[in-house]
């Protein structure tokens, strides 16, 4: 069966072959908390759909419009295989409950490089940022060296983002932008690291040839699935 859990997701777990972020709109908070619910509900009464899930989390955006989904699937093909069997009885119990959302679209990746937790550090997140950088065509080539070169910025002043419990950087399996999933301590954190001054490496990681622009958006940890 599928059970709820409170504990936050490991990305960095090596079965971890497609990972997949989605978002739904869904226009209120109230709406929010409501179809985090039907969606519990929904998973809960019916057995885990396959071994190949490994588990997957909803989070609640600050927007108070949308909500964000990630699962860890160990590959493409058993989500596939997920779809034609099991998503739409889920989807239409969901949609009975919450008539009305909007599911923006599904965004499927590999995961690169991670920004890990410190040994020893428990942090509960109070925090998800996702930022999604987006890079001019042509240049999907160049999102690995972004992504080191972030990665040096935060390990050459690593007492500077004391709030930083993690960050994950993925790919988009269609070449078109990355996707960091970070994890914070809080808020407070976070906007303390917005309003820090920027340094010469910090500039030439938002300078960087090929990319586009980027999206931020906040959250907080909704709702686990995992099997029973």
């Amino acid at each position: 069966m599928s059970r709820r859990t409170e504990q936050h997701p490991d990305l960095t777990d090596p079965r971890i072959g497609a990972p997949f972020f989605s978002t739904w709109r869904v226009g209120t908070p109230e709406r929010q908390g409501q179809t985090v619910e039907a969606i519990g509900r929904t998973w809960e009464r019916r057995p885990w759909p396959a071994r190949d899930l490994l588990g997957y989390h909803v989070y609640a955006g600050h927007d108070g419009s949308t909500l964000m989904h990630y699962s860890q699937w160990t590959g493409e093909q058993a989500y596939e295989s997920f779809v034609k069997a099991h998503r739409q009885e889920r989807v239409d119990e969901i949609d009975t409950a919450v008539p009305g959302i909007e599911r923006v679209g599904l965004g499927r990746y590999r995961r690169y490089r991670s920004r890990e937790r410190a040994a020893g550090d428990a942090r509960v997140p109070g925090l998800i940022v996702t930022v999604r950088v987006d890079f001019e065509a042509g240049a999907q080539e160049r999102r690995e060296e972004w992504v080191d070169l972030v990665l040096k910025a935060l390990d050459d002043g690593p007492g500077e983002h004391a709030g930083l419990l993690s960050a994950h950087f993925h790919l988009s399996t269609d070449g078109g932008h990355v996707l960091n999933y970070a994890e914070w301590g809080s808020a407070e954190d976070y906007d303390r690291e917005l309003a820090a001054p920027s340094t010469e490496v910090w500039q030439r990681v938002r300078t960087y040839p090929g990319v586009k622009g980027s999206t931020g958006s906040r959250y907080e940890h909704a709702l686990g699935l995992v099997p029973d």
